[in-house]
């Protein structure tokens, strides 16, 4: 073997002092096997670095790395990761020929089978699911390691081919809060500034960011300055001391669940000693006010408590932060993952801007991504945005995408937020779901409370088809298993955190039958037979250069626009920056240098969300308060998370990633070097806790939570007493003999104890707070069979919860489990005008001596009546019946109002008007959720039908509160 450096031992090797913008010095740094016959262009997609590399070639066998010298990115610079991770392409486990399950699910009872046989069971599965349940029981669950070629070609299979808003990517788990973030603060998604920022900041600040282990380049990048003249001051924010905390000036080790609280005191600090920049608040934000409000809430002294962080501490921090002249500032997943994720990452962009710290060389935001070509999970639409970042709300964002893929605007699924991946298993435990195809991914142990995960995709009703290049926890539990090339054994692009875009040549093929993702899906398309408007293909493309430039189309006139970029920019040199264009031609380095953002209510990519609730704010009301290119500041308040330490789990568990492993060692792990560095999990506790509890170095514990138990060895120290961490890396693939049903062995992924939690705006799960106990094996053995039945009864009651609201459903309905429910809703539809008609009756008895009242609630009738005669001919092909019990309350009704006229008086009018607003909301809400449900089943008469029927329930919303409005004051505030 030749190495330029033992990179597991010296994971970031020997310093190279600089100071200045683009003044990094490069060090090439190489691993092979072999020498290499010859070299091919490539990068790393082992983070989210996206460092430039080549890959060494010896006939149709990858021998090794080396990093390239030229790249912005790292200038030759690899990790651990990196110089060794290309030894799994090599693996002898490869999947090398599609499987077909023979057996019951979960094992691994599969036969082999031919590509046409597969991909033939996949679309008979596909056509016969749509055809009896809609494209609603379809989902696709996908990656954080595809090229942007696989997405976008699997986004529009998705959107205009299947016609499904249930696609999701497992960068849900990583990364969804950086994109949410983004365009809550600055409108659309796409980090503001540049990993060169790094060259010349004087001050850093890492949020829950430990970037020596997760961005190990990166670090390079950061200690390379910190070591040469004018080195940046460094403020962590982590509760563990870690590599990257331990070369801190300020090291914050707060308690889990205190992200909000704390930033809004280092706010409180920074506003109080002023050090914002007014004038560029006053200029290019807007919302300062209440943030100004919010914050002086968060005195030094109420955010130590909280926190734990002492006053002293909060204020040097503060200091740092407000003097720099050029601040800098990362997030990642100790935010992302963590309680009020979105809110938090939101103050973190908020600290940046009320220092006027944007656009402008060392100054900004990087909410960073979790997983190497994350980025193009949010671009192409494959996970919870939109393609091209267009917003989904604004209609002309729809036609636009409708032009590029020359479909019909109404193919593409608008009518609900794309599915979250969360929410999607919760969908296919209740049998909502009844295809999931996951591509790349290992669900079985990244996902949230496994115990569940496992019990929904081991259901028999579920069609579970994986596509992966090894056998994983989760092909255990797959009805098909596509085998699929991974990087250096296919071609195409991706980009990192900062927008820089690389490409990655084929360098070898891929092991026996294996295909391209790319190939798989466009195969897919063409057998489900989609089609465009005109009847033609709807994948125009069958190689990765073709779908790259009908990205590039895609993109034109967006904020991500790639029209500039070509496979042969691209080649030979660096990676460049998005946007590329004509403005453009060499990328862009960093973005709003012209302190414009992409806010206006034409151009924004959402109108955002309450960040406490998650309700979404609509275009009218975004309109009404239309930034016109400011950036937003979103204030938010701390509360306390969903599950806290108690008497019976007194522990904060957290969880998080280790240097040498990624995601869930799926590649990593079958790299000896990488294995041997990090080979098992471990539970990390401070020495405070682990003499009070008489645990010594390496000794086997276990970790408790209501969920179920993980048990590893115990490492002491460098972290904040009463908390425990444990790497989320570790899974069973590599065990002998599991099932994949339940951990046959020890148990050791961390996601056996997370909680089903996710935040309301992001929809990211939070894995990185858990109430725990710990035990010595030695006690716990005893615990064991108890714990374990407590966890299997909590499954248990889970999914009988499941089966409660499934068979409600069915005894509300009177009708078959499969029944369209669409039918009951149309029934509760008529019904709702039917009750306001009656209720409009009864109140009008009270309204005789008032003219207008009297009049108003004759018109409301009229209304509803009206709506009536244009529901009806499009609801009757469905044959609309509400359930029983709802239509036999309609006889009550009149009489229930007249009694309480009688007894209520002259209060009796307003609460006459006020029960009649609900009743009239009942009847919008009823009618969204038709008109949703006739979107997705593209029932245009439907569809057009509500659409008249909208404008009269606002007509009558708006009477009924212009009337509350006119009389409340008189007869609630003047005594009688």
């Amino acid at each position: 073997m030749h190495q330029t450096r033992n990179s597991v031992t010296s994971p970031w090797g020997e310093r190279t002092p600089y100071f200045g913008e683009h003044q990094w010095p490069a060090r090439v740094d190489e691993q092979t096997d072999e020498e290499p016959e010859r070299w091919v262009q490539s990068c790393c997609v082992l983070c989210t670095n996206g460092c430039g590399l080549d890959i060494g070639v010896k006939g149709n066998r990858i021998v090794g790395v080396r990093g390239r010298a030229e790249d912005v990115v790292n200038h030759g610079r690899l990790g651990p990761k990196g110089m060794n991770g290309w030894v799994a392409n090599n693996s002898p486990d490869r999947l090398t020929r599609p499987l077909i399950r023979t057996g019951k699910k979960p094992g691994n009872t599969f036969r082999e089978a031919t590509w046409d046989e597969a991909m033939e069971l996949l679309t008979r599965r596909c056509k016969d699911v749509v055809a009896r349940y809609t494209p609603g029981a379809v989902a696709i669950y996908n990656s954080g390691q595809l090229f942007l070629e696989d997405y976008y070609t699997l986004s529009v299979i998705a959107h205009a081919g299947l016609r499904t808003n249930h696609i999701d990517g497992n960068t849900r788990l990583c990364t969804a809060t950086a994109g949410s973030s983004l365009r809550e603060t600055f409108g659309r998604d796409g980090q503001p500034s540049s990993y060169r920022d790094f060259d010349v900041a004087d001050c850093i600040l890492h949020v829950g960011h430990n970037i020596a282990a997760t961005q190990s380049v990166s670090w390079m990048h950061i200690l390379d300055r910190r070591r040469g003249p004018n080195p940046p001051r460094l403020v962590v924010i982590d509760p563990r001391t870690t590599d990257t905390a331990r070369e801190a000036d300020v090291h914050l080790a707060l308690r889990v669940g205190t992200n909000v609280a704390l930033l809004n005191g280092l706010m409180h600090l920074i506003i109080q000693n002023g050090h914002v920049d007014q004038a560029f608040i006053d200029a290019h934000t807007v919302g300062f006010a209440a943030l100004r409000e919010k914050v002086a809430a968060y005195p030094p002294r109420r955010v130590a408590e909280i926190t734990g962080v002492p006053v002293d501490q909060l204020n040097a921090a503060a200091h740092l932060l407000g003097t720099s002249e050029r601040l800098l500032a990362t997030a990642l997943q100790g935010i992302y993952q963590a309680h009020e994720a979105t809110a938090a990452a939101c103050q973190v962009n908020n600290l940046v801007l009320i220092r006027g710290m944007i656009g402008k060389p060392g100054c900004g935001v990087i909410q960073s991504n979790g997983q190497p070509t994350a980025q193009n999970t949010r671009e192409t639409g494959a996970d919870g945005e939109f393609p091209g970042f267009r917003n989904m709300e604004n209609p002309g964002h729809v036609a636009d995408l409708a032009r590029v893929w020359n479909v019909e605007p109404d193919v593409i699924p608008t009518f609900a937020p794309h599915t979250h991946c969360t929410q999607l298993f919760r969908l296919a435990e209740q049998g909502s779901i009844r295809m999931l195809w996951i591509i790349a991914t290992n669900p079985a142990v990244s996902m949230p409370n496994l115990p569940r995960i496992r019990k929904t995709l081991a259901k028999e009703d579920l069609f579970v088809v994986v596509q992966d290049a090894f056998p994983t926890e989760t092909t255990r539990f797959a009805d098909l298993v596509l085998p699929s090339a991974m990087w250096g054994e296919k071609t195409g692009t991706f980009t990192n955190t900062d927008r820089t875009v690389h490409i990655s040549h084929k360098a070898v093929d891929p092991p026996g039958e294996a295909r391209p993702d790319m190939d798989i899906f466009i195969d897919f398309a063409r057998r489900m037979g989609f089609t465009d408007r005109d009847g033609q293909p709807l994948i125009k493309w069958d190689t990765p250069e073709g779908a790259f430039d009908a990205w590039r189309a895609c993109t034109k006139g967006q904020n991500c626009d790639y029209s500039g970029l070509t496979y042969a920019k691209l080649t030979g040199g660096s990676g460049i920056q998005w946007p590329v264009n004509d403005e453009h031609p060499d990328g862009t380095e960093r973005q709003y240098t012209d302190l414009r953002f992409p806010t206006g209510v034409d151009e924004c990519g959402s109108y955002g969300h309450d960040i406490e609730t998650g309700a979404a704010v609509t275009r009218e009301q975004y309109a009404a308060n239309d930034p016109a290119g400011r950036a937003i500041l979103k204030a938010a308040d701390w509360f306390a998370p969903p599950e806290s330490p108690d008497d019976e789990y007194p522990f904060w568990l957290t969880t998080g990633r280790l240097i040498y492993h990624f995601h869930t060692r799926t590649k990593t792990g079958r790299s000896p070097a990488l294995q041997a560095a990090a080979p098992d999990v471990f539970v990390q506790m401070s020495a405070e806790d682990a003499a009070r509890m008489d645990v010594s170095e390496g000794e086997m514990v276990d970790v408790i939570t209501r969920r179920g138990r993980v048990r590893g060895a115990a490492r002491l120290g460098d972290i904040v007493p009463g908390h425990l961490f444990i790497p989320f890396h570790y899974g069973y693939w590599d065990e002998e003999g599991t099932d994949g049903a339940e951990p046959d062995g020890r148990p050791r992924a961390a996601n056996e104890l997370t909680m089903t939690t996710w935040d309301p705006v992001s929809k990211q799960p939070a894995v990185k707070f858990a109430a725990a106990k710990l035990q010595k094996v030695s006690a716990a053995r005893t615990a064991v069979a108890k714990v374990a039945g407590a966890a299997e009864r909590v499954v248990e009651r889970a999914g009988a919860a499941a089966s409660a609201i499934a068979s409600a459903i069915t005894r509300a309905s009177g009708d078959a489990p499969e029944r369209q429910r669409l039918a009951d809703y149309l029934g509760l539809l008529r019904l709702a005008h039917e009750r306001f008609i009656v209720a409009c009756d009864a109140a009008s008895e009270h309204a005789l001596n008032e003219g207008e009242l009297s009049m108003g609630l004759s018109r409301l009738q009229e209304i509803s009546r009206q709506s009536l005669s244009w529901l009806e001919p499009a609801a009757r092909p469905y044959n609309p019946a509400p359930p029983a019990g709802d239509a036999n309350e309609l006889g009550s009704l009149p009489e229930k109002i007249r009694l309480n006229r009688a007894r209520e008086g002259h209060l009796g009018q307003l609460r006459g008007l006020h029960e009649l607003y609900v009743l009239a909301a009942d009847l919008h809400i009823t009618l969204v959720a038709v008109k949703k449900t006739a979107m997705m089943l593209r029932d245009r008469a439907l569809m057009a039908s509500c659409d008249r029927i909208e404008e009269n329930t606002h007509r009558q919303q708006a009477w009924l509160l212009t009337q509350v409005g006119a009389h409340a004051p008189q007869i609630l505030g003047v005594p009688l």
